[in-house]
Formats: structure tokens, sequence, C-alpha cells
């Protein structure tokens, strides 16, 4: 691996320049520098922008750099547009069934050999289930080429080429001659030409974009297809700059909050040869500095007595210019941070001293209309301020590394990032890989290391094979190199405890997989003792990993969006940016939409896509609350705040892949439960009957900037209307900074109440703002209902055949068959991920009602799933309606996955010959009612509504169809997916360590 080919900052100076920084601070004088908070980051003064079109050939067989394509002009009849990409200018190989895309989830990409999806292999017609896929695909060798000026102003200077986001490795040819090469995913690609004669010059890059080695697995958003990331060119800033021959070429910048000042390490780089001295300055302070024939290195500490800390409720930026002179030494440079410190202490994230409790969101580095990830600070403030009023401070980065552009918007919006080192990988025992880390990491931390919303590091995403053994040693030398952050070694699975159980981790925090998430601490519950486990005696702060990944149904709307034409995208001022084209094409939103025509279910789109987001939003409620109510986890990062386009699609989020709200919630309901300050209960049920009690603790997680005095706790149980039932109060308190502060019991007696009907427990922090709700269901006592007398209820289906035939009423209870098929069982939680990834796991989305109709008028409902109905989903099965006409819809529908989009049904209704029958798969017979009251009163809703004048069903099935269909209804399609793998579902190819 090449690095710049002059005067590279090596690791061991990064490390030496961080070792001596105690010794520093008796030797340098310190005065006054007066701080002011920036708007914006600097732009670059002085650079020659190489932006516009260059000469560009395609190298398919990689004989360019071996026949010296660089030594000579391109041939002028192919130009590209840089800033861009190749694949959106009309550039590399138009997608077949045969592209090789780089992914490997879900598990097997052979899906074109699955025969649902062969007529999306025809030429003209090839769409790709498990990815939005690109426009054009291209992994190989491209060259860039332009003709540039050097002008005479810079005679005798050093010039830089800065390249600010390219992949994956660059090499720079000047006249001929190679400058150099440069590899890295995560930070730019900068190059020394060294001293130039003012004229022109013939500037040659080669851009090679294949899967280099050490192999990297083909999932990391770094490098995979899934999310979009195997372009090839060049984006953002690409310009020349010159400066003195002897220059800064690094200033990284170390905040002390307790002595009102910040040190300033510098390291020099000398081109010239000649050992010197100068003057460094920083604001008013100056030191005198010397270098030797290579370079030196610089400490100077600068007071800060007007600076305010940085956090996400005082982002306030500061401002230092650095100039260097003497002798062959005349640079300036401006560097931007903020006064902030971030450390641990026990279990809990300490940020200037106070709690820090991290709510963010997952990022994989998806960016539809251009590939490239975005390199201007406009579309960051868009895509920040859309995570901020939905709650988050926070993003993690997925193996993927943002531009600047992310960090200067986290800087001026006060958001936390956790960026990682462009890696989902196996580590080998020879540490290879290792290397490749450790130069990765010296690359981020110098491009991006000033920025105070860089207060994590991860090494890499749930690393695999001897990372137990190697990343201890990455934690501990990047912590000695760089203590402005914390370093955690892989996120989602981590490096045991060096010494074993009861002894500290190497990592300063962990981030927590499934022992500390999911349902099984919904309800009041926490994930206290699951964070117990995994820290094995230790102390140490956690945070939880992927939390949710609750689908919702698609709305086959969002297709339209990736054409590039929408007047105004929230989150992508730009649009298609440079290319002529948009870069993702939805061939699986198209998949997902054929199915849902084919099954006779489009039509309904908008209502499923609602319904089932919904409960999604529940789903994350829950999960969300859970984590806030676990007195020592310090923090979340959500999966995902928007949807996911690989790895079989996962539409996790409640924004669409566009970061746009898709309908089912706003920013403002969400953040009633994902905030700074959430008011919390402790409550068990969601279902009572008017002889019970409503009995819940009240309890406050409180992250804000400041203790909240003298909060008198309210609440409230309000009906359906919105009208306020029963209120109460509770102590007042102060509430300072932390989770797990009581407030009190509520306790409320519902024998007065209504029943059937729904609640909400609302509970207010008076004058604060902060306000949440719980929603309830009330039912009489469970009791057996009385069946009318024109009315037969039965699970026999010759008994209710002949009573049809006599023109009667029906209710038959469809029972569950001896062998019930997962692939028709319902189950209390959506779908996790996606079932292309998880065939084995639930196919369920919710379900979808007709809350109108006149079969649930006695049981409250919206036309969503919601937790009356979950306390009836265990032990059902669906209703296969396939064989029935699609006019036959259902009044309780389950929503199906999207890639099967069966029609589905718990209840509908029909007349049969000349009967009219009404059809469950509910549990409403005798003993089923005696065990859910909520079973009892769905039962007694129905039966009403048969016994009225209203029972008219409209559709018509002859009794030969109906017969034919009943021993059919529990069977379910059987769907070829790739083979599971064998092995860790989350690692296909794993290297054992």
């Amino acid at each position: 691996m090449t690095h710049y080919k002059k005067h590279p900052m090596s690791r061991r100076s990064f490390l030496t320049t961080a070792g001596i920084a105690a010794a520093a601070t008796a030797f340098y004088p310190k005065t006054a520098l007066y701080a002011k908070a920036v708007a914006a980051h600097p732009p670059t003064k002085g650079a020659i922008s190489l932006a516009g079109v260059w000469r560009f050939a395609m190298d398919r067989t990689d004989e360019g750099a071996n026949t010296g394509w660089f030594k000579k002009p391109l041939a002028a009849d192919a130009s590209i547009s840089l800033p861009g990409i190749l694949q959106t200018q009309g550039f590399g190989d138009e997608i077949t069934a045969d592209t090789k895309f780089v992914a490997a989830l879900p598990r097997d990409m052979r899906w074109y050999l699955l025969p649902q999806y062969k007529p999306y292999t025809v030429p003209g017609n090839v769409q790709v289930p498990y990815l939005s896929q690109p426009v054009r695909h291209y992994l190989g060798v491209a060259w860039y080429q332009r003709d540039i000026d050097i002008p005479n102003g810079w005679t005798g200077k050093r010039i830089e080429l800065f390249l600010e986001r390219t992949r994956w490795q660059t090499d720079v040819y000047l006249d001929g001659q190679l400058i150099g090469s440069n590899r890295s995913l995560v930070a730019p690609h900068e190059f020394d030409l060294g001293i130039q004669k003012p004229g022109q010059h013939r500037l040659t890059i080669r851009i090679d974009n294949r899967m280099l080695t050490p192999a990297y697995r083909p999932d990391g958003h770094g490098v995979s297809d899934g999310e979009g990331s195997t372009w090839n060119g060049i984006v953002g800033r690409i310009e020349l700059s010159a400066t003195s021959l002897v220059w800064i070429n690094d200033a990284q910048v170390f905040p002390n909050l307790a002595a009102k000042s910040a040190q300033v390490r510098v390291s020099i780089s000398n081109l010239s040869g000649k050992a010197g001295t100068g003057t460094l300055s920083a604001g008013a302070v100056s030191v005198q500095v010397s270098w030797d024939e290579t370079g030196g290195k610089a400490l100077i500490d600068v007071p800060m007595p007007a600076a305010g800390p940085w956090s996400e409720f005082t982002p306030e930026l500061q401002q230092l210019p650095l100039t260097l002179r003497g002798g062959l030494a005349d640079h300036d440079l401006k560097v931007t941070f903020g006064m902030r410190e971030i450390k641990v202490d026990g279990n809990r994230i300490l940020l200037n001293g106070e709690q820090l409790y991290l709510r963010a969101t997952h990022d994989g580095g998806g960016f539809p209309l251009t590939g490239y990830p975005a390199t201007d600070v406009a579309t960051w403030r868009k895509i920040i301020g859309t995570c901020k009023s939905w709650g988050l401070n926070g993003m993690r980065f997925h193996s993927w590394c943002p531009p600047e552009a992310a960090f200067i918007a986290g800087d001026e919006l006060g958001f936390y990032f956790q960026p990682e080192c462009g890696m989902w990988n196996a580590f080998d025992r020879d540490g290879k890989m290792l290397a490749v880390l450790n130069d990765e990491t010296e690359r981020l931390l110098k491009a991006y290391g000033n920025h105070p919303s860089f207060v994590m590091l991860g090494a890499t995403n749930e690393p695999a094979g001897a990372y137990s053994q190697q990343l201890p040693l990455w934690d501990k030398a990047w912590r000695q190199a760089d203590s402005r952050r914390l370093y955690t070694d892989g996120t989602g699975r981590w490096a045991v405890q060096p010494a074993g159980p009861g002894t500290a981790f190497a990592a300063d925090y962990l981030v927590t997989g499934s022992e500390a998430r999911g349902p099984r601490c919904w309800f009041g519950l926490d994930y206290e003792e699951g964070l117990k486990k995994i820290r094995s005696g230790a102390t140490i702060p956690c945070i939880g990993h992927e939390i949710g990944q609750y689908c919702a149904y698609p709305d086959f709307g969002i297709i339209e969006k990736f054409k590039g034409k929408q007047a105004n995208y929230s989150a992508f001022p730009k649009g298609i940016d440079s290319g002529k084209v948009p870069y993702m094409h939805p061939g699986n939103y198209i998949i997902m939409r054929d199915g849902a025509r084919t099954h006779g279910i489009l039509a309904r789109n908008k209502q499923l896509a609602h319904a089932s987001g919904r409960f999604q939003v529940a789903c994350y409620k829950e999960e969300i609350e859970a984590l806030l109510r676990t007195p020592s986890y310090s923090g979340y990062q959500l999966l995902d705040l928007h949807d996911y386009l690989g790895q079989g699609g996962a539409l996790i989020g409640m924004l669409d892949a566009f970061w746009e709200e898709k309908g089912y919630v706003t920013a403002e309901q969400f953040s009633r439960f994902n905030n700074a300050t959430v008011p919390l209960i402790r409550l068990k049920d969601r279902v009572f009957t008017t002889d019970q009690s409503l009995t819940a603790s009240a309890e406050v997680a409180h992250f804000g900037p400041k203790t909240l005095t003298a909060v008198k706790p309210t609440w409230r149980i309000v009906d359906n209307s919105g009208k306020s039932v029963m209120t109460g109060s509770l102590p007042t308190r102060d509430v300072t900074r932390g989770n797990g502060q009581e407030l009190g019991t509520i306790s409320a007696s519902l024998s007065k109440l209504s029943a059937p009907a729904s609640y909400s427990l609302i509970l207010d922090l008076a004058g604060t703002g902060f306000s949440n709700r719980w929603s309830f269901w009330l039912y009489p006592p469970a009791a057996k209902t009385e069946v009318p007398s024109d009315v037969l209820v039965s699970s026999f289906w010759e008994e209710a055949k002949a009573r049809l035939n006599n023109g009667g009423k029906v209710l038959f209870l469809s029972g569950v068959p001896e062998n019930p098929s997962r692939d028709l069982s319902l189950t209390t939680t959506p779908i996790f991920w996606n079932r292309l990834m998880n065939p084995s796991r639930t196919w369920m989305l919710g379900l979808l009602n007709a809350s109108d109709h006149g079969a649930l008028a006695g049981f409250p409902t919206e036309n969503c799933c919601d937790w009356q109905w979950v306390n009836l989903l265990p032990k059902t099965i669906a209703m296969n309606m396939e064989a029935l006409s699609p006019t036959l819809t259902s009044v309780v529908q389950p929503i199906d996955d999207w890639n099967r989009n069966l029609r589905l049904s718990m209840l509908f209704e029909c007349k049969v010959g000349t009967g009219r029958l009404m059809v469950t798969s509910f549990n409403l017979s005798d003993e089923g009612i005696e065990e859910q009251p909520a079973a009892a009163s769905l039962r007694k809703s129905v039966l009403d509504y048969m016994a009225s004048p209203i029972f008219k069903p409209e559709n018509v099935v002859s009794m030969r169809e109906f017969e034919s269909w009943v021993p059919t209804r529990y069977v379910a399609p059987v769907i070829l997916n790739s083979p599971p793998a064998t092995h860790d579902v989350a690692d296909p190819g794993q290297l054992k360590g």
C-alpha cells in the first residue's frame, strides 16, 4: 500500500506528536486569544478548481499502466464531467441477470435462478430483487485526464492535488511521470506534486474501484452495491493548491475545558531538504519552532477564556488562524474546532462533565439519486436537521465514513457522529487487515479529527476472524494517540475482555446486540439484566446496537422519486447533481409492485402501507422506551429512521430512502418518546376489564441542557374523542440529568369507564412541553356471549354447510390445523429486517382492519394492528384467500411480506348459496373468550352485527367454490428462496479466528 509520494504523516509520527503533549506545557508562553463562534466552514482560498470536462477512457483489461496511457493525451472523443462518476454519465455496463454485484446478503445472490424472478432476467426488463440496482455497473480501471495551468505566482512553490472523495485506489501521473498512489475509502486522496514550472502540464489519474486485497467483506458500506457504493469517479473538491516549501502539514486541536485553553499539535513538512527555524503563531500566541531536513513537530497552547463548550445544546465553534513564518516557511492555515471533551465514568459517558445519552440513527451511505455521498454542507444540514426534528442527536455511519461536509454540518447543528473505518471485515492472523485498519484510522483522524461532532469511532461493524486478539491493540494505540473521542473495536460485536471476565474491556464503550434489545422487555420492563451479562462483571458504557429493524409495507409511490424529477427533494437539494440520470433504479420496488398487482392487492397499497406503518411505530415506541427505562444504558443507534435499499431491501424506516415522511407518523409524534426528555411509565398490560384498576409507576428520562426545576407531573385518561375522563397529579420535584427518576404511581379504578372502548393515558411534565401517551383498551369482564337465535356458531364445516344451504347465517370458526404452517402463522411483531435475508422468520407486517365495518362496531380499533389485537394473535393462522375472488375483501386482513404479497384474512364475510357467512381464524370459541376479554368483545361485536339487518354480504361465492377452498385455506404456496447459509447469519463467509 502506497501513501503520499513525498512527506507522509506516518502513524509513528502521529503517535509521537500525541506522546509529547504532556511535556509541552512548561515551555510555551500563553497570551489571550478571544474566540468567537462561526457560522460555516471557511472556503478554500487560493486554490485552483479542476472541476469541468476531463478526457476519459475505460480500461477494462487494465493494460493502461503497462502500455503507457499516461504518457500521451487520451483520445478527445470521450469526455466526462468531474466532479462526477462514470455510471451516471453513460459509461459502464448495462445491468443484466449476470451482473456480478458486490454483495453477499441475502446469503446467496443467485436471484436469477429462482422461478419467480424469471420475467425480470429478460434484456430490457432486468429488475434485481435484492437491491435498488445502479443504472450501470463497472468494476475496473478508468482513466481521467486534463491539462492544467500552473500560474506564474506559484513559481518555486510546492503544489498539492486534492481529491476530496474517490474510491478505491488512485494513481496520479504528471507529464507522464508517476507522482504517487493512494488507497482509501474514508478520507481525501492528496498528492504532493512537488515544484512545477509555470505553464501547461498534463494531469492523468488512474482510478481502480475493484475489490482490492486484503479481501473486504462485500457487504461493508464503503464497498457494497447494497447502498450504491461501487461507483468510479471523483466527487467533491478537486483542487490544486500551493504552499511554501516548508508548510503546516497537519494541525490538531486538543481542548482543555478545565484550563480554558486548547493545545494545537502541529506537524511541519519540509520539501527543501534544508533545516531551519521560524515562528509558529496561533492567534495571538507565538512560539519558536525548528525543523530538520524533512520536517518537525510543534505544540502551542492557546488560552480560550471566552470560548463556551460545544454540545448538542450549545454548538459553539471556534476558528483559530495558524501561521508559520521564517526561512522557507510562509504558510497560513485556519482550523475550526469546538471546546468539547468526552470521557467514560463507569457505565456512563460524560460530555463536558455531563452525562451523555446518544439517540442516533444508522446510516449506510445510500444516496439514490447520485450514488456518491453528498459533499456539500447544505445537503447534510437537511439530513441532520431532519434527524433532529425526529428527536435524534446522533448518527452512526455503518462501515463507512462520510465526507467532511457531514462533519461541518454536524458541528454547526450540534450532532454526534460515530463514523467507522470503511470495514465490515474478518481479521486474518497475519495482521494484513489490521494494518489496513490502522492506515485508514490514521487518515480518518487526520482529516476529521478537529470536528467536535466526531465524538466516537468504530473500527468495524461486527468483526470476524482474529478480532478479539488484534482489535484491543487498535483500541489502545489510537486512544493514546488521540484522546478526543471514544473508541469501540467492533460495533455490534466486540473484543472480549483481554484479561478475562470481571476485568476491563479494551474498548471505551460497547455497542450491544440482542441480549439487551427486543420485545422481551417491552411493556414496562428494561434491559438491565441483559447488560449485566454483556458486561461480564466489568463497568463500561453500553449503547444499543441497530435498534428496531421493524418493517412496514412499501408505498409504491416511491418508484417515481427514483426518476430524479421531483421538484424538491427534502434532503437532496442538488437532485442528481452532475449525473445525466439518477444512479439507482428501483427494480426491487417494481418487482414488489408487480407482485401486489398479480395478487390483487395493489389497489389497497396506500392502506396497507399506512396500517403496517402504524404497527411499526408502536413497536419502535415500546423498544425505545424500554431502552430509556434501562438505568445504565448510554443510548441507542436505531436501524433506522429511514429505509435501507440493500440486503434484500429493509423497509425499516419511518422515512423512506429519500428521508421523506411516509405519511403514517410525524416528527412531532415520534419525538414524544424519542427526545432529550421523555416521560415514561412501567405498565405491563394494555388490555383491561372494568373490574380492574390501572396502576403504573411513572418516571422520566432527562438528558436536556439543564435541570428542570419544580416540575409538576400530571396525568389524565382520555377517551377516543380526546375528552378527559380521569385526571391526577404526582408530587412536584426537580428533574436532573439522567434516567430512572421516579415521579410516583398512577392509580385509576376503571369501573366507571365505558366499555368496550379505547383510551389513552397521558403523562405531562407541566410547563415543559414534554408529554407522552399510551393507548389501552377496556372491556367488560370476560363472559360467555349469548348467540343470537338465528345465527349458528360452528367449527364444523358440514354443520355450517347445512345451515347455509337452508339460507341461514353462520359464524364459521375456522380453527387451527393439526400441523400449522409457519408460513401462515401470525406473530406479535412485524418482519425483522426482511424475509429474503431471513426466510425462516416471520412474514407478517400487521393487520389492515376495516375499522368502520359493522362487524367491528363493538370492538374499538383503528385500521391497524395495535396491542389489543396482539393479545389475540398467538397460535393463530391466517387464511389463504388466493383461491377466492380478489373482490372478496376482508374485515381483518393480515399484511403479508411484500416479496410474497398473499391475500390473507382473519375475518371476512360472503354470501354462499342462499346463506350468509362470516369466517374467522381468531379463536372466538367458548374456551377462547374465557381466556381473553378482547376475544369475548370481538365475538360479541361480530354476532351483534350478524343479528342486525345490515348483515348483507355483497360478495357471492358458490358453494362449490367455497367447498374447494376450505381444505386449502391453511396451505401456503411453496416459494423457493436461495438456500440459507449454514454458518453465522450475520457473516456469510466468516473467517474463524
